[in-house]
């Protein structure tokens, strides 16, 4: 593997990371330009649906991409543990979607975080959900000699930035000394991590773990073909992980992965737990949600509980669209992620694995549909309470308005009557109950101690006084 050339570039990298500003988390942000030459591959064999895909180098080309590191500033409170996320380019423009779901984690633990340009999209622009963003569409002037061949070299230009973090971490972390250095990526960049963790991490062996968040059934191209073409018909429909993984992987999934739509879901490539692999299942969340576009921004760990709990109020509108329905406005996906970036963690640091969890219920029919219970909500899966202690149905099953209203699910708030139902002595009983599922879900690892006051404010804060 070549060495890349890093630059450090003075002022602003453009990375939406939220509404806040980097340093009132504690944290530095720097961005560098890393320059060399990458490989791509080839598979040496058919694809097949079991992920055991043998690859083989095959060509080079220059690439100059950008990095951004964000480190805490005080490096007494650095962890030991990297975290590099493969930038997710799907909506035309490179989006930390890892760091925006869980950036609260990474902070109050003092993680470092890397975000990789990985792909041509961010950096040049070319097929999305979205508008062109690129880096290079954005800022000229700054990213003008930036250079992406295509994807079939994004494969290692990931490699070689976890390489530089691992081989010579004071060029781009300063006098930070990573111990581990954990790979990341989710929905479109969780596709292309899983054909990374099949086909090239066997060859390079770098990453001590892999966190793949929201991946669908497929994966991504090896060739560095668009997700959003038309299905190679070679291609497998779905693609498990790799029987024999080198180091431990965690996928945690929505209801809109696993079912599919879109894309294939991931239920047509679940696979069983291994020494090396969990599977969380989190019913009742979508792919994307309202901490997705509006709580996420504000959540420093210190925003108002009032910002907070009006930031997750159900809403209609979806980035200029109006829709005939709520998006998704569950709290769970945020905090089990989080609860997932710690299993993971403590899995490589200490050789603790994370609980297992079973797959959330499916119907014999052709394609597959959610099991629900009796108050709309699917059954198993990454218990929490808000799907045992509810106050609303929330789904990841969306409508076809747009690409977008699908990946957002839906949502709808309980009536009176069901809530007078549920809980007859109104919200000191939901409150009861509810601590308890939240305890319980903490002592099996789905969520966090950390997070256990907020949840509970936030819980009495959402429940409908007005029906009381």
């Amino acid at each position: 593997m070549t060495q890349p050339v890093v630059t450090h570039a003075p002022g602003d990298p453009k990375l939406l990371l939220g509404s806040y500003a980097i340093e009132s988390l504690g944290y530095t942000d720097d961005e560098y330009f890393v320059s060399g030459s990458a490989t791509g591959y080839v598979p040496v064999a058919e694809l097949g649906s079991d992920g055991r895909w043998d690859a083989a180098p095959s060509g080079t080309a220059d690439y100059t991409t950008r990095i951004v590191v964000l480190k805490p500033s005080d490096v007494t409170k650095f962890n030991g543990t990297v975290i590099v996320e493969w930038l997710n380019v799907s909506g035309g423009i490179d989006a930390p979607a890892v760091w925006f779901m869980a950036h609260r984690e990474f902070v109050r633990e003092g993680y470092a975080y890397v975000a990789v340009s990985a792909q041509q999209v961010g950096v040049e622009g070319g097929a999305s959900l979205g508008f062109d963003m690129s880096l290079k569409k954005q800022d000229p002037e700054r990213y003008w000699h930036l250079s992406h061949p295509k994807d079939a070299y994004s494969y290692d230009i990931f490699s070689q930035v976890g390489q530089l973090i691992r081989q010579r971490p004071a060029e781009v972390l300063g006098p930070l000394d990573p111990e581990f250095v954990v790979a990341v990526g989710e929905s479109q960049s969780a596709m292309f991590l899983t054909t990374y963790v099949n086909a090239v991490d066997p060859l390079v062996k770098i990453f001590d773990g892999f966190l793949i968040h929201s991946r669908f059934g497929p994966a991504a191209p090896l060739d560095g073909g668009s997700i959003f073409a038309a299905p190679d018909d070679s291609a497998p429909e779905a693609v498990k992980f790799r029987p024999d993984l080198r180091v431990p992987l965690m996928t945690v999934l929505t209801e809109t992965d696993v079912v599919g739509g879109l894309r294939p879901g991931y239920y047509l490539a679940r696979q069983d737990d291994t020494e090396w692999l969990r599977a969380w299942e989190i019913p009742g969340t979508a792919h994307a949600d309202n901490y997705t576009i509006q709580v996420g921004r504000i959540d420093t760990g210190f925003a108002p509980l009032d910002e907070l709990v009006a930031a997750y109020a159900p809403t209609d509108s979806l980035m200029g669209q109006q829709l005939p329905h709520f998006i998704n406005f569950a709290p769970q996906h945020h905090y089990v992620l989080q609860a997932a970036i710690a299993g993971l963690h403590a899995w490589i640091r200490d050789g603790v694995a994370p609980s297992q969890a079973a797959g959330m219920e499916l119907s014999d029919t052709d394609p597959p549909q959610l099991v629900l219970d009796a108050n709309g909500l699917a059954k198993g899966g990454v218990r929490t309470p808000w799907v045992d202690v509810p106050i609303a149905r929330t789904s990841g099953i969306g409508t076809g308005e747009s690409p977008l209203s699908h990946l957002f699910g839906s949502g709808e708030p309980f009536d009176a009557a069901t809530l007078s139902r549920l809980y007859p002595d109104g919200a000191a009983e939901y409150l009861e109950r509810f601590t308890e599922s939240l305890d319980e879900a903490i002592r099996s690892g789905f969520l966090l101690p950390a997070d256990r006051q907020e949840i509970l404010q936030i819980a009495a804060a959402t429940y409908p006084r007005s029906q009381e």
